[in-house]
Formats: structure tokens, sequence, C-alpha cells
């Protein structure tokens, strides 16, 4: 009986907990059922949505005819600074190609390199989204470009280029109207004949004009390979800004006509595009290298999308132009290019060269390329040690050392021992950079170099201080611009106001709030070693007549060669070497860098007022030596020097000097820094003292000159915790 009520109490409790699971189970599945409900629901209120703003888009959209008439890009007139015009841009259309006379291998190529699902999406592909959305979540990154060819033909034809939310949401339900409106073929015809190839050239009969000189009807394998690949990026695969980026693109486009079944893959190895023929261009000047850097701000500038004919008026002297494309033309070694940038003491950009022939080739070195600025990058370096305490008279050691295993050499393969800030700068040598860096922090003068406007990628490890990241040169001439404002930011800029064709102003630069970079005694002692580099060190060659300061730059193998500086409120940079970074002989930045700077300033400041540097040492409280006060005192705390320079007490006993009373000095009158590894020494303290006190340091101690040699006699001068050392 115990048994079977026992067995009934256990069956009791089991009943009453299977209904609590029963209870689980119905209130997930019934929340699960009311979730999916109301996704559907939204889906299905998302879709009617949708498809009403769709159905509205394609009943507004204008007919095939008024598209086809319609102009995409706009005529733009550029004034300098005068307001003289410098250019005058505008669309280049072709004849109109139907599709029946667009060549088949145009249209497989630009389908494939460009939307290879375009005849069977509705205009916005949902698998490349999909999958863009999937890899920029797994690689925790921004969702990649995902535009089909009609959304790239909405884009066009009715918005602009901004990479806005909103913008993307009425590309994409206008890519659908023109695929609810038209058929795929016309929308194909539209797109190859409206869209743009660089160089001023809509549409693809314009494109071929342009790079083959004969009409698009003609267009062979190669050829129309060169032009689809050209959508992704006209400027950077342009065949007549860099034939060898242009040939790759185009391979790329020919493996993927082979990829998604348009080209035969034995056809497919006997295309070779590098043996196309390209049109031969004259005429062109370096002025588009500025009008290429400036014009694509617009989309920015400009508040609302218009294609009306618009006036830039850029801050570009046409005389400077003319006179730095021939600085350049006439310095740059043999087989090399050049690239100069030039800006006003406001940020203004007064001159722009990015290679030394704009037909040869359109690449702009001065704001694109990225190459090392070798010593120029030691502006950071100095900068960031003034900012730490030092003064360009501060005593350094030119010493083998060795940095987490790195062992800088100088240039001159010489090392000079005891030396001063201001002679290791202007002589650039190495071995006090890299002691000067690992002293105040590599990441520190990264930070420094970041504060001054480098926007590249900068990494910290200790050969960094000899410039081997690399920048951009309009960066590194914008950081020097803003030494030259006295450490106050300074911002390039080359348009100051954009106009309708009735004068109505669209645009007008405000200017920008200014920053403190650095405070004023760095500035002024940065500007002390720039000049003096200048003066007599490695930048002789910049010299024009007037007080000049910059720094050169050379990097290993001669395959770099800098020069950055400034006179009269005007600071110009300029870099030399080749685009396949080989080594160039006798490159160096004191060499046809400075020369150049040299030849452009003299006519960039010669109606300018001559300015003297301010290079004078304000230093903050905290870093002022002592001043009278240390040298008078309490006469019982002073020491006597006899004639042979000797300290003696005051009781007469000769002093010793051992190594502690040495540190005690150094410790009192100067800097000390880290050991560096291998060498134990201590790389920024003193130099062994004289035995004996300067004459500067007594006259000044005792308040007037000295006398002669057979009338010396003994002199005192304060001691505080241990004798003082002389200052040399």
């Amino acid at each position: 009986m115990a048994s079977r009520r026992g067995s009934r109490s256990r069956s009791s409790r089991s009943s009453k907990r299977k209904p609590e699971k029963r209870g689980w189970k119905a209130a997930f599945w019934l929340w699960f059922k009311r979730l999916a409900l109301a996704g559907v629901a939204v889906g299905i209120l998302g879709a009617i949505a949708l498809g009403t703003a769709v159905f509205f888009a394609a009943r507004d959209m204008p007919s095939y005819s008024a598209l086809m008439s319609s102009q995409t890009g706009q005529s733009i007139i550029v004034r300098a600074r005068d307001g003289s015009e410098i250019v005058s841009l505008g669309p280049s259309y072709g004849e109109w190609l139907h599709d029946d006379e667009i060549p088949e291998v145009m249209k497989q190529a630009m389908v494939s390199v460009e939307d290879h699902r375009f005849y069977s999406h509705p205009g916005v592909d949902p698998l490349g989204l999909a999958r863009a959305v999937y890899n920029a979540f797994s690689e925790d990154r921004q969702v990649s470009a995902t535009s089909t060819i009609t959304q790239q033909l909405a884009r066009n034809i009715f918005l602009n280029s901004n990479r806005s939310l909103d913008r993307k949401i009425n590309e994409a339900i206008l890519a659908m109207a023109l695929e609810w409106k038209f058929s795929k073929e016309q929308i194909l015809e539209l797109y190859l004949n409206k869209v743009y190839f660089g160089g001023g050239a809509y549409g693809i009969d314009s494109a071929s004009r342009r790079f083959f000189s004969h009409s698009a009807r003609e267009l062979t394998l190669e050829e129309a390979a060169i032009i689809a690949g050209l959508v992704k990026a006209p400027s950077r695969y342009s065949p007549t800004a860099d034939i060898d980026a242009a040939v790759g693109r185009a391979n790329v486009v020919v493996g993927q006509m082979v990829r998604y079944g348009d080209l035969d893959p034995a056809l497919a190895r006997q295309v070779d595009v590098s043996t196309v023929k390209l049109r031969e261009e004259s005429g062109q000047n370096s002025v588009r290298y500025f009008t290429d850097y400036v014009l694509p701000q617009l989309d920015l500038l400009l508040p609302n999308d218009t294609f009306e004919p618009i006036e830039v008026w850029t801050t570009l002297d046409t005389g400077m132009q003319a006179a730095a494309t021939t600085a350049i033309q006439s310095n740059v070694p043999d087989g090399t290019q050049g690239a100069l940038v030039s800006l006003d003491r406001d940020g203004a950009i007064l001159a722009m060269v990015g290679g030394t022939d704009y037909v040869t080739s359109n690449y702009n070195r001065a704001v694109t390329a990225l190459r090392q600025p070798g010593s120029s990058w030691k502006l950071f370096v100095y900068l960031t040690a003034l900012e730490a305490g030092y003064v360009p008279s501060s005593p350094v050691k030119d010493v083998p050392v060795t940095i987490d295993g790195w062992s800088p050499r100088n240039s001159n393969g010489r090392y000079s021992g005891d030396i001063d800030v201001r002679t290791a700068f202007a002589y650039s040598v190495n071995t006090v950079a890299a002691q000067l860096g690992n002293e105040v922090g590599f990441s520190n003068v990264a930070n420094m170099a970041r504060r001054f406007g480098i926007t590249t990628e900068i990494s910290s490890y200790p050969s960094m201080v000899l410039g081997t990241n690399e920048v951009r040169l309009i960066d590194m001439t914008r950081a020097f611009a803003a030494v030259s404002a006295r450490g106050q930011s300074i911002e390039p800029y080359g348009i100051i106001r954009v106009t309708n064709a009735d004068g109505e102003e669209l645009y007008k630069r405000k200017e920008p709030r200014s920053y403190t970079l650095v405070p004023d005694y760095v500035a002024a002692g940065i500007t002390d070693l720039l000049q003096t580099a200048v003066n007599t060190g490695t930048g002789r060659a910049a010299q024009i007549g007037r007080p000049v300061a910059g720094k050169t730059g050379t990097t290993s193998d001669n395959k770099d060669g800098y020069f950055v500086g400034f006179s009269s409120g005007i600071t110009t940079g300029v870099w030399m070497g080749r685009d396949d970074n080989a080594r160039v002989s006798g490159l160096q930045g004191g060499t046809a860098p400075a020369r150049a700077f040299a030849a452009f300033m003299r006519y960039a400041v010669r109606d300018r007022p001559e300015e003297e540097f301010d290079t004078d040492l304000q230093l903050p409280e905290w870093q002022l030596e002592p001043d009278d006060e240390f040298y008078f005192g309490d006469p019982g705390d002073y020491y006597y020097i006899d004639e042979q320079g000797n300290l003696i007490s005051p009781g007469g006993d000769a002093l010793g000097r051992s190594q502690a009373d040495v540190d005690g000095e150094i410790s009192g009158g100067g800097r000390q820094g880290s050991s560096v590894q291998g060498n134990s020494v201590d790389t920024m303290g003193l130099p062994e003292p004289p035995p004996a006190a300067s004459d500067d340091f007594l006259e000044q101690a005792t308040g007037g000159a000295l006398p002669g040699d057979g009338g010396r006699g003994n002199v005192t001068v304060r001691r505080g915790a241990d004798p003082p050392q002389g200052v040399p």
C-alpha cells in the first residue's frame, strides 16, 4: 500500500510538472508566430510602399527620347585668382549609337565587369546586396558598392554622387522605375551612351574617339575591354594617364568575360591589350592637374544638384603655375617625374604640378602619390623634441646607436660626437634623430605628424624617424605651412566661390577656425632649425637671396628626393622620383628638388616684402634657466677659480672632479635622456665639461670684462649643491 501511495504521489508530481513544460513551449511558439506574422505584415507593407514609390517614379519619368537628349555633364569655366579664365570644361558627346549599332563585344565587356546579372535582376541586385552586407558584417567594414548598371544610370541621369542613405534609396527606386518603364536593351543603350569615361568624354563613342581616334562602331575586343575598365575609376585607369594600369584593368575585364561565358577561353588567350594603339595628344598643360583636383570637390561644396553652367573661382596664380611647371621640367633628372605644391599663408593653393607632362600622364603625384619623405619627416621628430623641452642649442651626441636591433647610419658614414640640436638638424644627422625619437617616444612623433595634417597611415617603429612612412606631398607642404604660420593650423583649399551664369553665388568659402598646434616657442625653435638647414646645412641649394626655411629629404637608394620650405608667407613642397620606385642616380633632396624649389620661389616671392623669421625663443617658465640670482648670493657659498682654471674651496683646497661631480653639474645645467641599447651611453647627456669655465660665463658671472692674463686673479662663481659648469 505504501508503495502504491508512493507511486501515485510521484505520478501526481510528474503530472503537475508536465503542464508547465507544455505551457512554456506554447508561449514560445505563440510569440514566434506573432513575430513572424508581424514580420510578414511589415514586409507586405514595405513591398506595397516600395511598389507605390516605383510606380509613381516610373509614371513621372521622362520619355526615352527625352532621356536621350538630356545632357549629364555641365559646362564649367574655371577662373584663376585674378579672374582670368584658365580652362573651359564641358561634356564631350560622341555620336549616339543605337542598340543594333553597338558592337556586341562592348556590351558583353561592360555587363561582365559592371553587372553580370544585369539581364536577370529588376534594377537592384538582391544577391549582390546580400553578399555585400554579409561581407561587411563578417569583415567588420562598411558595405561595399553594389550598384547595378541600372542604378548607375539612374544616378548619372537624376542624382549626384553623394554617398548618403537617402540618395541610395532614391537610386534604388529610380533604378526599378527604369526597369519598369524600359527594356533591358534600352537601358543598356542609354547607359553606354551616357556613362562618363574620363577626360570629359561621355558615352562610348566619345571615349573611342578620344582614346583610339575612331568611332565606337569599330571597337575591337581589346579596345572594348579598355573602355569598359574605365568606368570604375576613369582617372586611375585612363590609358593616357597610366597605360600599365589601363592594360591591367582591361585584362580583368577579359577575365570576367571568360568567367561569365561571354568569351571563349581559347580566344581570350590570344588577346593582347598592350598592342592597342592610342591616339596621340598634345596641347594640354599642367593647369589640368589643379582642375582635376578641385573640380570633384563641387559635389560636396554645392548643396543642391545642379546641371546649369557654372563658373568656379579658384586660388590658382597663373604666373606661379607657369613658373612651377618650368621649375619642375628644367630640374627633374632624366627619366623621372616631379611634383610641386605651393600654398599661401592661409592655405590657398597658388600652384600645383602633378607631373612633368599632363598629356603623357595625368596622374597627380602632388596629391595622390604615396612616397617616402626621407629626412623632411624629421620636422615632426624635432617638433616633438622641442615641445618636450629641447632648444636649438641643447647638446646632443652623434654616436653609433642601436634601438631595438636597428642601427641607423649617417649618410656620410661619420660621427661627429658632441654637437647641438641645431647642427644635428641642419646636417640631417640620423643618429641624433633616432635618439630624440627614442627619448620622446615614436608614438608621440606619429601624433605630432597627425596634429600637423598627415592623413596617411603612420607606423611607429624606430626607423620612422627617418621618413619611412609614405605620405602625400600636399600633406607635407601643409605641415610646413603650419610652421610658417607660427604653429597655427592650415587647411589647403583651391576654390574660393562658385557662381552660375547670372552671377548668383552658389558657394563661398568660409574662413575655417584656426587651431594652435604647438606653442609659439616651439614654432620659433623649429623655424630656427629650418633656417639653419638652408643657410649652412643640406638645403643650401634652396637659397634665394632672402630668408628661407626648409628641409631636404632623401630616401634609401635615392628613390625619392624631397624639399619643403617657406619664405615670405609662401610654402612650397617639391618631390622627384620614378613612378616605378626605381633608384635615381644622384637624386637627393638637396640637389634637383632644392634647385626646383629655388627656381620657383624666386618668381613666387618677387613682389612680396622680405620677411625675417621669428626665431626668438620665449620659453615657458618651467623651461627657463635660473636668472641672475643663480650667480649671486651668500659669499660663503662661493667657489674660487685659480689662474689655471681649477676650482678651489674658500679654504684654499683644490677640488677633485669625480664623475659624481660631473653628473651633478650636468643635472643642474642640462638635460639627460635614456640610454640607447647596445651603447651604454647617456645619449642626451652633456659632453665632458672643460676644465674651467669659459670667458663668456665668467664675464656674465662677474658683471664685467675679465682682466688681462697678467692680472686675472681669482674669480668667484656661486655654487648650488655642486660646482657649476661653464657654458660653452
